[in-house]
């Protein structure tokens, strides 16, 4: 049984799945408090380090390595109020995304039930007329083209691209879309849906997913600051 009280950068190691170099850089980033040093100049580490390491291991699931890093390195310079309004902030960050993604989904749900406007002109809007009619430029219609997401027509002769009412509703979800952080292989199903007979359901999909994802984030941020408190916790006077 290992001794808690004498830990060397392998036991630490063993204990996270992680190399023993990943042990001492975590003690040089701050995640790990200072480690002391044998006679020979060795690290040696405690329980602390043990506990400190779970803590960080744990934060990382929900927070992401660049926030729990500086969690822990905040930490260790004794500013703990400073760690835990890194906390508030990242559940803070959460709400809002939640909160986007609730307001995106409805508007997208309103878009794709919406019928698609005409558009004037007896041969559809061209692309700097879309893109002044979105606020995007023209550039980007261009993008999601290539991407397959849109296929405007052409006009004979000219070549010039023409968008028709399905068009323009196309990138209006598209726009949307992206603005809520979705990639555009993530956005590419959500139209062949709607298309499909104007089938919402890819799109309901897709909201369902990322809501999902952000419920399993929360639990994991949840675990992770319960560990904080317990590593704080056990610190305290």
């Amino acid at each position: 049984m290992t001794n808690t009280d004498h830990l060397r950068p392998v036991d630490l190691a063993r204990l996270a799945g992680v190399s023993t170099q990943q042990i001492r850089t975590y003690e040089d980033a701050g995640v790990l408090p200072p480690a002391t040093r044998t006679e020979s100049g060795h690290r040696a580490f405690t329980d602390a380090h043990r506990r400190a390491l779970l803590t960080y291991r744990a934060l990382l699931k929900g927070y992401g390595p660049v926030t729990a890093t500086r969690i822990m390195r905040t930490v260790h310079a004794g500013d703990t109020p400073g760690a835990l309004a890194l906390v508030d902030a990242t559940h803070a960050a959460l709400h809002t995304e939640r909160s986007d993604l609730r307001a995106s989904g409805e508007a997208l749900e309103a878009l794709a039930r919406a019928e698609p406007q005409p558009v004037p002109g007896p041969g559809g809007l061209r692309v700097g007329e879309v893109a002044a009619l979105l606020g995007v430029r023209p550039s980007a219609l261009r993008v999601w083209e290539e991407a397959g997401l849109l296929a405007p027509g052409r006009e004979r002769g000219t070549r010039y691209r023409t968008y028709s009412p399905v068009d323009v509703r196309d990138a209006r979800l598209v726009q949307t879309l992206r603005r809520s952080g979705y990639l555009l292989d993530q956005i590419r199903p959500v139209l062949e849906g709607l298309r499909r007979e104007g089938s919402s359901e890819a799109l309901r999909a897709a909201i369902t997913a990322r809501g999902q994802a952000l419920t399993e984030r929360t639990r994991a941020m949840l675990e992770g600051s319960g560990m904080l408190y317990e590593y704080l916790a056990a610190d305290s006077p």
